[in-house]
């Protein structure tokens, strides 16, 4: 029997996911649907990297998993993607852990010798993971402030060059390096990062994106 677990940080993100499993699928228990040798666990950490990688830590029976999968949308740098693109995150780094400099500039852990940016399951700060889709592939940054200003926005693209930005990507996939599970990072693209304006976002076209790639990857 295959298991796999999915991640959200909010339940809306997934919510027409797991209405498909409430359909189609056999509920076995509060956080378990089976269909033939299937089956399938989501589970909503909370929004940011702590409550992610603290949810991931406490699910029972998790290094027993055949895959886990991250969900969510995204904020996107690349305007060549469109609001309700499907992507595949193949490389995420933690881009707001370190500190602001007096001139503003931001310098990491890594540049500041407080972490080995290559020791596992870093590469030069990047975490890498193999890509298991057929939808575009992306690099990621994670963040616990979303940026919201020109200034920062210019600042985050000329140090790390994103695509896309969101607020749990590294720390799932660092958990997952660290406990050595097979995982995959699933993001749509919700809105453009450009000076916060909420009417630019579509939700809606990003969630259903979302979902429907999501219960493509369950069948």
């Amino acid at each position: 029997m295959s298991k796999v677990f999915l991640f959200a940080a909010t339940e809306f993100e997934i919510l027409p996911s797991i209405e498909h499993l409430e359909k189609n699928f056999q509920k076995k228990s509060f956080f378990e649907y089976t269909q033939g040798e299937l089956s399938i666990y989501p589970i909503i950490t909370g929004v940011g990297s702590m409550l992610t990688s603290l949810a991931m830590s406490r699910t029972k029976n998790l290094h027993e998993a055949d895959l886990i999968i991250n969900v969510g949308v995204a904020g996107s740098y690349n305007t060549n993607l469109n609001l309700g693109d499907v992507v595949e995150v193949v490389e995420d780094r933690f881009a707001d852990l370190g500190v602001e400099e007096a001139d503003g500039s931001f310098t990491d852990v890594f540049e500041m010798d407080l972490m080995n940016p290559n020791q596992f399951p870093f590469e030069k700060g990047i975490i890498k993971n193999e890509s298991q889709t057929n939808y575009q592939r992306v690099s990621a940054i994670t963040v616990n402030k979303v940026h919201g200003t020109t200034k920062s926005i210019e600042r985050i693209k000329a140090k790390y060059q994103p695509e896309i930005e969101s607020m749990e990507g590294a720390a799932f996939f660092y958990t997952a390096k660290i406990m050595d599970i097979k995982c995959l990072q699933i993001r749509a693209i919700s809105n453009y990062v450009e000076p916060r304006n909420k009417d630019n976002w579509d939700l809606k076209i990003a969630i259903d994106s979302l979902n429907a790639a999501l219960i493509n990857i369950m069948h």
